[in-house]
């Protein structure tokens, strides 16, 4: 039954790996095999035998594919028609998460109960933002009172999700699908917004009210503590309450797993219950004859856990662990020794069966990853081992084990995590999540300043730890097939056996297992060869940033917007350098201060060694104040790198000395020249400074391809400009429905009437260039890398 369970699982995942939804009238295919599978039985044969379990296999891999499939068409249903696109609608439903404050706007789940604008059609579940400022006077007081559980009548504008395409990026369509948030979009300003229950009386919306009182509760309590973000996640589960900056240490010492409510948190707490009820329960002679204390004390732990579980948010760890432990409390109920295997794997199902796109996301495979290693070195073992060496040894099995995962993953690994999670482990499980746990019990309260000390304790090692020089380790994203064969050599390096390795003893060769690892390490990320120019224009929305790429060499061309509380810089750039293998940039431009083309620069800056920033930024601006050595750009300068030449077009010195001119007309204009074709970048310049080009070094702008000036907008491109730059390729670098219209309609015609071919990035994602071999080529990331739930836009250029 494992094994078909593994099927299912495995089914699952082959489903999410595809462009097309299939039809699932095919999944009436699966009964021919079961048809197959009952006439074999009546035969008595060894090979008829082998051939069943195989036909089950098959089965199971089926239905679990077209499990998900049946999931997915049901979902996909609910959708937004696209024209009711940007449109105003007014709708009634209750706001069914706790909402997210920040700077500018509140964010929540709202679930829509009726539409009210006639002929309008919304999906049932959507994600709302409401913008402070923006509302009349008796809406900002409402603003300010927005609870969970409300019933609210507002106008608002949606569009379908849409999130950015890139290599190694975060996918945010699929996230919104799992979620079932089926449409995105904001409080448009209306006297018509009104408030019309305080509490709408389902047990949903009970539980997030529940969650929202404790974190006012912490809020306070602990006032403006430095960790009560930390506590308010180990209470209801609610990630966002930790700062940028905490979790990237947690990520650095290689515990993050502990600032979710892991299954950890959620087995400790319910062996507590389990021991307590056990303990009292078996002291009561009446209450012994008529249940048995093992019988009551596990359904008191599973029923504890379930509440913890739920309050917690019910993320995947959370699930796996609640799965586990109700294995656990059937097996014990009916008196039935279950192997820790079988539990595993029955979680695993139960995983799926809820939610089906739960393979795609890390959170599974680092859960289900770790609880497999554990058991892997422990289970089954024969003969006692101090618990010091068990620990240990389990610490450096989860952390060996662990590797090829968070490199596909992340391409990062934390080399202090086995000391840092063999101090915060047990404080944060023994000491804070109790402390915190009684906390939210109003009257007990006062533990919540004691929790905090305690994991001040742990946060100062965290911050002494993530400092060292050698804390973590990062490189580019391993070929697929090199993870496989590594998780093969780290199970052979922790089968038991005799081997004076580490904490392990004796199975000889076990070094074998560890020449398995190194394809990982040494297959190195494609890269130009001499003389190639190598280009990606990454989808960051509403911005620029581009990545050229030498033999030898990397630049980066402006860093895309800044999203509030994060940017382009840490949720798009970095990642990408990091998965290609980019250790470093040679030259980073930031051509001028506007913050969809500057916004990520300081997120770069912190995160990649660059040699040399060259902008058009003033002296004051916190971009040039953050990196020692850089240069103003200016029209002349030029370099060549790997038989690519690089040139500056604009702006000069004096351009700099004119107070009249705004940021755009200064932009930074690059010339990328290889000898296989060449690329324009005019940043956002606009129609006067285009003729100013012009009139200069008008024999210098031909290019193969040009990243349209200003994203399409109408004050550039002239049809003079565009003649003489004559691109065979124009890419528009917009977000998908800006508030801008770019591109403008007048400018793409005059691209058409040029016979320039058009890509645009709310389209295609991320472009990817090559000049080679005399030609060029281009790909976009949506054509590559094509999932069944990715938002499909009607190209309007083909």
């Amino acid at each position: 039954m494992r094994l078909n369970i593994l099927a299912f699982v495995l089914g699952t995942g082959l489903l999410q790996q595809q462009a097309k939804l299939p039809d699932v009238m095919w999944a009436w295919g699966l009964m021919a095999i079961i048809f197959v599978i009952g006439w074999l039985r009546r035969y008595q044969s060894t090979v008829l035998a082998a051939t069943t379990r195989i036909l089950w296999w098959v089965f199971f891999l089926g239905a679990g594919f077209f499990w998900a499939a049946a999931f997915a068409h049901w979902r996909l249903a609910d959708f937004l028609s696209p024209e009711w696109e940007r449109r105003d609608i007014q709708i009634v439903g209750v706001i069914a998460s706790m909402p997210q404050e920040s700077d500018r706007s509140m964010r929540f789940q709202f679930h829509v109960e009726h539409v009210v604008t006639e002929g309008a059609t919304v999906p049932k579940h959507i994600a709302l933002s409401w913008y402070k400022g923006r509302q009349s006077d008796a809406n900002e007081m409402a603003f300010s009172a927005v609870k969970v559980g409300q019933r609210w009548q507002v106008t608002v504008r949606l569009k379908q999700p849409h999130g950015n395409a890139n290599p190694h990026g975060f996918d945010y369509e699929a996230w919104a699908l799992e979620h079932n948030i089926r449409a995105t979009g904001y409080i448009r300003a209306s006297v018509d917004n009104q408030l019309l229950d305080q509490m709408a009386n389902y047990p949903v919306y009970w539980i997030e009210q529940l969650r929202e009182e404790i974190q006012q509760r912490f809020t306070n309590r602990l006032a403006d503590r430095t960790y009560a973000g930390v506590l308010k996640t180990l209470a209801t589960g609610d990630q966002y309450a930790i700062p940028r900056d905490q979790w990237q240490l947690f990520m650095r010492t290689g515990t993050i797993h502990l600032m979710s409510i892991s299954g950890l948190h959620i087995t400790l707490v319910s062996s507590l219950v389990f021991a307590l009820v056990f303990g009292l329960w078996r002291c009561n002679p009446y209450l012994v004859l008529r249940l048995p204390a093992r019988r009551a004390a596990v359904i008191a732990g599973l029923i504890v856990a379930t509440g913890y579980a739920v309050l917690s948010g019910f993320a995947i760890p959370a699930q796996r662990a609640l799965y586990m432990l109700a294995v656990v409390a059937i097996a014990v109920w009916k008196g039935r020794f279950t192997s820790p295997v079988t539990i595993l794997a029955w979680a695993l199902l139960w995983v799926v069966l809820l939610d089906p796109w739960a393979t795609i996301s890390s959170g599974f495979w680092l859960s289900f990853g770790a609880i497999a290693i554990i058991m892997l070195v422990s289970v089954g073992r024969i003969g006692k081992i101090h618990w010091l060496r068990d620990w240990l040894r389990i610490q450096w099995a989860i952390t060996l084990g662990l590797v090829p995962l968070l490199l596909a993953l992340f391409q990062q690994v934390s080399l202090v995590s086995p000391l840092a999670n063999a101090v915060a482990i047990p404080l944060v499980s023994f000491v804070v999540v109790p402390l915190t746990l009684l906390a939210t019990i109003p009257l007990l309260d006062f533990t919540l300043p004691l929790a905090h000390e305690a994991l001040s304790i742990g946060m100062a090692l965290l911050h002494w730890l993530s400092q060292l020089p050698y804390a973590v380790w990062e490189q580019h994203a391993p070929p697929v097939w090199t993870l496989p064969v590594a998780i093969v050599g780290i199970i052979w390096m922790l089968l038991p056996g005799s081997l004076g390795l580490g904490f392990f003893a004796g199975f000889s060769a076990r070094w074998v297992g560890s020449i398995a690892l190194l394809p990982m390490f040494l297959i190195q990320p494609p890269k130009p060869r001499a003389g190639e120019l190598w280009l990606t224009v990454l989808d960051v929305g509403q911005g620029l940033a581009i990545v050229a790429r030498t033999e030898h060499h990397a630049l980066l061309f402006d860093t895309g917007p800044n999203f509030g509380e994060t940017d382009s810089g840490n949720r798009i750039i970095v990642p990408f350098l990091r998965g290609e293998g980019i250790r470093q940039l040679d030259t980073m431009i930031v051509s001028h201060a506007d913050t969809d083309h500057s916004g990520g620069a300081l997120s770069v800056l912190a995160a990649v060694p660059v040699k040399m920033l060259s902008s058009s930024l003033n002296s004051p601006h916190p971009i040039q104040r953050a990196e020692t050595y850089q240069d103003q750009c200016r029209a002349g300068q030029s370099w060549q790198w790997d038989g690519v030449y690089f040139e500056l077009l604009h702006p000069l010195a004096q351009d700099y000395e004119n107070p009249q001119n705004k940021t755009n007309a200064n932009s930074c204009v690059l010339k990328i020249t290889s000898t296989h074709g060449s690329v324009l970048l005019p940043s956002d310049i606009g129609s006067k400074e285009e003729s100013a080009l012009l009139a200069r070094i008008g024999d210098k702008l031909p290019a193969t391809i040009l990243i349209a000036p200003h994203h399409g907008s109408n004050t550039s491109s002239t049809s003079a400009f565009l003649q003489k730059v004559n691109p065979v390729l124009t890419i528009f670098t917009v977000g998908y429905h800006n508030r801008y219209g770019h591109p403008h309609e007048a400018v793409v015609a005059r691209y058409r009437n040029l016979g320039s071919r058009l890509l645009r990035s709310d389209v295609d994602g991320a472009i990817l260039l090559r000049f080679a071999d005399n030609e060029w080529f281009v790909d976009s990331w949506r054509k590559l890398h094509r999932r069944y739930w990715q938002h499909s836009i009607t190209d309007p250029y083909d």
